[in-house]
């Protein structure tokens, strides 16, 4: 009898244990060392599968809800202005990663997904991107899982990322011609030369180096991808389409974390109320 019990109760934690998002085994581990974002996402991930769980009848309570999460401080990074931006894609063109930062300062695609981009999500014909995927490196080992918010989105390509996807398309031919036999065979837009994926941390580092080239301010990439929320806001770009293009889950996201407001930005709405409220002529 106890034989049948234990297996019964080690058949049900199994199950519960398959609730839980691929990510979470790996992050949980991580989580006394790693920030308090990554903490406060550990927990996100635990109630959301042990809730699921209570749903199963698996689990008579969710303690995870007894514990409140950690607050995470809002990370404000330093942005480029229109003249540094500029002055990075300058460098940047012959940069084998030339056309994944074109889609980070362009669209603020997230390093993840520029890595996991595939060449079936792209028409340079229409102009037009589908972002399904990224890839994320959790304790050493590479998964493709959805993207951060689990949206799908489809983009318009702007035309200063058609030219560079064209060479780098071209590029990634000669790479295969060269390989030959050792060439792996994948759809990903961006791969070494023997047709594998990229590491973020690789990107990373390019990244790092165009900008100690171009003589700017060192940022971080997701720090490209809050430029380009700001340049959106400085174009006039309604904050709903700019949640949409950047893939945020939530309007308060763009409006509060990615937009800061230029001060050209400012001093036009402070023009724009002296125009309306300021004395007038009789």
């Amino acid at each position: 009898m106890d034989a049948i019990k234990h297996s019964f109760l080690s058949s049900r934690l199994t199950a519960c244990r398959t609730m839980l998002p691929r990510p979470s085994t790996a992050v949980l581990g991580h989580a006394g060392r790693q920030s308090a974002a990554t903490a406060k996402e550990s927990h996100r991930v635990l109630r959301s599968g042990l809730s699921a769980a209570c749903r199963e009848e698996l689990i008579t309570r969710n303690v995870a809800k007894l514990v409140e999460a950690p607050k995470v401080d809002t990370y404000e990074g330093q942005l480029w202005t229109l003249e540094q931006t500029l002055a990075f894609t300058l460098v940047a063109r012959r940069d084998p990663l030339y056309a994944g930062f074109m889609l980070a300062v362009g669209l603020g695609l997230r390093r993840g997904e520029i890595v996991g981009l595939r060449w079936r999500d792209i028409d340079l014909d229409s102009r037009t991107v589908q972002i399904r995927k990224q890839r994320q490196r959790v304790r050493g080992e590479y998964y493709e899982d959805d993207t951060k918010n689990r949206r799908k989105r489809t983009l318009p390509l702007p035309l200063l990322c058609v030219a560079p996807l064209r060479w780098q398309r071209l590029r990634q031919e000669a790479m295969r011609v060269s390989a030959g036999a050792d060439w792996h065979k994948s759809d990903l837009v961006f791969t070494t030369r023997t047709g594998r994926a990229i590491e973020g941390s690789n990107v990373l580092r390019s990244f790092h180096r165009l900008t100690a080239k171009a003589g700017i301010p060192r940022i971080r990439v997701h720090d490209a991808r809050h430029g380009a929320a700001t340049l959106l806001a400085a174009g006039n770009v309604h904050p709903r389409v700019a949640m949409e293009i950047l893939g945020h889950s939530k309007i308060s996201v763009t409006m509060d974390i990615y937009t800061h407001v230029p001060d050209t930005l400012k001093r036009e709405a402070v023009a724009h109320m002296d125009r309306m409220l300021g004395p007038r002529r009789r």
